[in-house]
């Protein structure tokens, strides 16, 4: 998931609003170096904190998210969605449309303007709190002091109390002969502003960046083939999910090649050809165009002048708990120091840095992070991966459903889909969920929650079945006697479809996480399949006292 500014300034999202202080506690001014999700967010911070603040960016406010990464891709994906429903399930379900084409412009044209719409919203929030934006490229000529090359030319000397790293990253780009050289060889910079649709795609890796791209481009009827040199398919992720992507690749048309190992590139005639070796075999495949989608590297490039260096962690700044480079009064955040590079990430670091910089208590854990791939199906992931777990000496139960029986999942039809949910085998605190269904990307949130929040599993049973509806019922029965006995209320059916609703009061409280109401709500459907897949999760809340905001409208 990523996390960006809104349509306009009113709206747009930033740090958690406080009251401005007269005088801050800490740095009196600060510099951020970069305007993307982590570099806005902690100058807006800083300023609602009481800073003088200065932002300088180079080339867009919104950095790679919003102009080059997250939301175009989406755009680009919505629209790809949109064509490939009417053309795959339009008939079957009813709706009848001829002559489906594809304005390949106007689709880049959309993604655009979106993106425009949300950087506007960004340059809104930062004149609102008076963080003073400077277009041009920051130098470090000192511990705290900055040359800014501005988009005019001129040159000016910027020092402030405390400067902030944010500048983000770049396409990585191998050394394969002939990929620099040849002009249809693009980056996914190059993939999100193409002026006509390819007949046909190479896409080389097989990574969250590859696959997104290869979705795209087969949805719109592009021959895409995508070469990966790892055993599988999103190699840092849950061997199945993977294996079961390839299937579903090569069902929509997408050509899969893993273990394979590119040679070089070279054009010939219209196309462009890519040698590879695969199973130890030599091999060739064309397309118009090639993509080269091997991930990305941290961007510092030219950032500190000669004399001036931090420490650095391969090709990332090096930073401390407090985000602290090996410079005093420098500091870093995002994908440019952070072992995961997601843009929420970089927003809530900036957040982080921030309020450690003003002796506010940090909050932040980088240790549950949610990821996500807007392929079809959707797939979404936190935590660990029962490998992991086993490689960490943890003990773990792992409870799989294939959810060919979800109503929703029936409707939609996206193809195999499934959840995995990680639990500790002795504690039965829930440490990891790969997702791989419709919405997955929107629950995946509530998983993360569990998992910060040490929230446990009701069973795990030998078949497999997490969070057993039997285990939970026959608890249920027994909890109501205890309760009745109490004087509390008890879980009561609703709606007609053996739901159940509880209501504690405060004295119960095991975790108070904000809400003040006094409410628990836990809701589980022992004969309706629609719920059968995410409300297992929750059913665990009420037991360990965890308090969440009753949504009797969703019950």
């Amino acid at each position: 998931g990523e996390q960006v500014g809104a349509p306009t300034a009113a709206a747009a999202p930033a740090a958690p609003a406080v009251e401005a202080a007269a005088a801050p506690n800490g740095p009196g001014t600060v510099l951020v170096i970069g305007g993307g999700p982590g570099g806005y967010v902690a100058a807006i911070r800083a300023a609602q904190l009481g800073a003088r603040v200065t932002l300088v960016e180079r080339e867009h406010l919104g950095g790679t998210c919003l102009n080059i990464g997250c939301i175009p891709t989406k755009c680009l994906l919505h629209s790809a969605e949109l064509v490939s429903e009417i053309k795959e399930q339009g008939a079957d379900i009813g709706v009848k449309v001829s002559g489906v084409e594809v304005d390949f412009p106007q689709v880049i044209a959309h993604k655009n303007a979106v993106s425009k719409q949300l950087t506007s919203g960004v340059a809104g929030l930062l004149k609102a709190n008076k963080v003073v934006k400077i277009d041009g490229e920051a130098t470090f000529t000192g511990p705290k002091t900055l040359s800014v090359k501005k988009s005019d030319g001129s040159v000016e000397e910027m020092t402030a109390d405390a400067i902030i790293v944010a500048t983000g990253s770049v396409n990585a780009q191998p050394p394969i002969p002939g990929l620099k050289e040849n002009p249809n060889c693009i980056d996914s910079t190059g993939a999100l502003s193409l002026e006509k649709l390819p007949k046909s795609m190479v896409v080389i890796g097989g990574g969250v960046i590859g696959i997104e791209f290869a979705t795209f481009y087969a949805d719109l009827g592009c021959e895409v083939t995508v070469i990966e040199g790892m055993d599988r398919l999103l190699p840092n992720m849950d061997k199945e999910l993977g294996q079961s992507l390839a299937l579903i690749l090569k069902k929509q048309g997408v050509k899969v090649f893993t273990n394979a190992m590119v040679q070089s590139v070279e054009k010939t005639g219209e196309d462009i050809a890519v040698n590879f070796t695969c199973k130890e075999k030599s091999e060739t495949v064309s397309g118009e165009a090639v993509l080269c989608a091997i991930g990305r590297r941290p961007y510092c490039d030219g950032l500190f002048a000669d004399g001036i260096s931090v420490e650095m962690n391969r090709r990332s700044i090096a930073v401390n708990e407090r985000y602290e480079t090996s410079i005093p009064h420098i500091y870093a955040i995002g994908d440019v120091s952070a072992k995961i590079q997601l843009a929420h990430v970089a927003t809530a670091q900036g957040i982080a840095c921030v309020d450690l910089l003003y002796g506010r208590e940090n909050h932040t854990s980088m240790s549950v992070v949610p990821s996500c791939i807007y392929c079809r199906p959707e797939i979404a992931v936190v935590g660990l991966t029962e490998a992991e777990a086993k490689e960490a000496g943890i003990p773990v139960k792992v409870g799989k459903h294939v959810m060919f029986d979800n109503a929703k999942t029936l409707i939609a039809d996206p193809g195999r889909c499934f959840m995995k949910f990680v639990a500790h085998a002795e504690t039965r605190e829930l440490l990891g969920a790969q997702l791989m269904c419709e919405h997955a990307t929107d629950m995946i949130g509530q998983l993360s929650q569990a998992i910060a929040n040490g929230m446990r599993g009701m069973a795990v049973t030998d078949h497999g079945n997490m969070f057993g509806i039997k285990e939970f019922f026959n608890y249920c029965k027994k909890k109501n006697g205890e309760l009745k006995e109490q004087g509390k209320p008890e879980f009561k059916p609703i709606l007609g479809c053996e739901m159940y609703v509880a209501r504690r009061t405060k004295e119960d409280k095991v975790k108070d996480m904000g809400d003040q109401s006094g409410y628990h709500l836990i809701v589980l459907a022992k004969n309706y399949k629609g719920y059968k897949n995410l409300i297992k999760l929750v059913s665990r809340a009420w037991v360990d006292g965890f308090y969440m905001r009753p949504r009797t409208d969703r019950a």
